[in-house]
């Protein structure tokens, strides 16, 4: 069954003949980038775009991880932090930055000679709130892991079965995902939740969020991790090293890390006015 939904995903490849690759360096775009590379060699470009948003570990990564498929890839950059839009957070955040980065892709296709954008959408995604698919569905973007009903956790069977060595990688969106909706993002709170989660991955800890409340850093750990980091860790200097990055006050979220945590705010009147 996967070996058949790989083959779809190869067969949209092929029929493409040329196609550039939305790359964030995440799982899901880094096995579209394998995929594509594989079918298409020289003809496939990945573009990874640059912004406040983004860590510079994680372009660090995207740049590896690329070299090592053998994908041509190239880097670009948005804008998102200049629209208002994007910058008050609503709940259609991603709608304003999706749109950024298609816009800036399409002209780069056009001129590279690239007929079709790909991302790294996959058949889960659909069923969550994501507004970014929107924008790049009415940008004529494929998404061939969701056309191939590929759900996330077969992503990284694929991943694996094709010898990527970040198989397990963990999620890491976008630093602006750390804000409750309706918090203003800026340049400014974007590097202090950059220095923050720097930090704590520098102490050994992974699959980690700081999320940021107005003046106050929430830090959120896989539930197994939490006692460890209790006891363990140097508490007082932690606190100190967030309060010099302009937190003033730290806690710790006793529930622990869960994907998507801040759409559990979502109501279906608050969907409704936005879509």
């Amino acid at each position: 069954m996967l070996s058949q939904k790989l083959e779809k995903v190869q067969a949209i490849f092929a029929e493409m003949e040329r196609a550039l690759i939305a790359y964030s360096g995440g799982i899901d775009s880094t096995l579209v980038a394998k995929i594509a590379h594989d079918v298409l060699g020289e003809r496939a470009l990945a573009v990874t775009a640059v912004s406040p948003s983004l860590l510079p570990e994680d372009l660090e990564e995207a740049r590896i991880q690329a070299a090592e498929i053998g994908i041509a890839h190239e880097l670009v950059e948005t804008h998102e932090m200049a629209n208002p839009n994007y910058t008050a957070n609503p709940v259609n955040r991603c709608y304003f930055c999706k749109s950024e980065l298609h816009d800036t892709l399409k002209p780069l296709a056009l001129e590279r000679g690239y007929p079709y954008i790909v991302d790294g959408v996959n058949a889960d995604d659909l069923h969550d709130y994501r507004p970014g698919i929107q924008a790049a569905k009415e940008r004529g973007v494929r998404s061939p892991l969701a056309e191939a009903a590929i759900s996330k956790a077969e992503v990284r069977q694929l991943a694996k079965q094709l010898g990527l060595p970040w198989w397990d990688k963990p999620a890491q969106p976008c630093l602006s995902s750390r804000f409750p909706y309706g918090e203003e993002i800026t340049i400014a709170k974007l590097q202090r939740v950059g220095r923050a989660e720097r930090y704590l991955r520098n102490l050994g800890l992974k699959n980690l969020r700081v999320r940021s409340e107005g003046n106050t850093a929430r830090i959120e750990l896989p539930p197994e991790q939490i006692k460890e980091f209790i006891f363990t860790t140097d508490l007082p200097k932690l606190v100190q090293t967030f309060q010099e990055y302009g937190f003033i006050y730290v806690t710790l979220d006793l529930e622990g890390y869960r994907s998507g945590k801040l759409n559990q705010v979502l109501t279906p009147e608050l969907l409704n006015a936005k879509s």
